[in-house]
């Protein structure tokens, strides 16, 4: 991966990870007022669920900022790289568990479901990156034992040589 590659990503989490705590000072509490003609509770879930959806973003965001200091080193091929994809693995399964929450929540009430639908689906999708994430773990998997064989090999040859 190149450097600028490399730089774009960390651009693109940088500016995810800015307008997150946007949405932590100023959306959340804008929400939590719009919804005060609702039951206390309904409010209080809804307003956690969003809470909780931003921190599994910046968790994400953080842990993919980990690898790409892992790449720019060229260290990813690692054992230490698969407790940041683990932990990829898992954000992306809990946002896919509070969307469905949260679609479970509106539909409970008066939202279209239209709404609904695509809230379902955006957990669906969710569910579906999560087993990508998992895939490309075994793929890295193999590529850390390939590597390892290959130095196995090389070791191999030059004691021969």
């Amino acid at each position: 991966m190149g450097q600028a590659t490399i730089l774009a990503l960390r651009v693109v989490i940088a500016l995810a990870l800015v307008g997150s705590l946007v949405v932590q000072v100023f959306i959340v509490p804008a929400i939590w007022l719009d919804l005060e003609g609702e039951l206390l509770w309904a409010r209080i879930v809804f307003v956690t669920l969003i809470v909780l959806g931003v921190v599994t973003m910046q968790i994400f965001a953080v842990c993919v900022w980990q690898l790409l200091t892992k790449v720019r080193k060229g260290s990813v091929f690692s054992e230490s790289s698969f407790r940041y994809v683990d932990v990829i693995v898992w954000t992306i399964a809990a946002a896919a568990a509070l969307a469905l929450l949260m679609a479970v929540l509106l539909a409970s009430g008066t939202t279209a479901p239209g709404i609904v639908g695509l809230v379902c689906g955006a957990s669906l999708v969710l569910g579906g990156m999560a087993l990508l994430v998992v895939v490309m773990k075994t793929l890295l998997k193999q590529a850390i034992e390939r590597e390892a064989e290959a130095r196995a090999l090389r070791a191999e040859l030059n004691e021969m040589v």
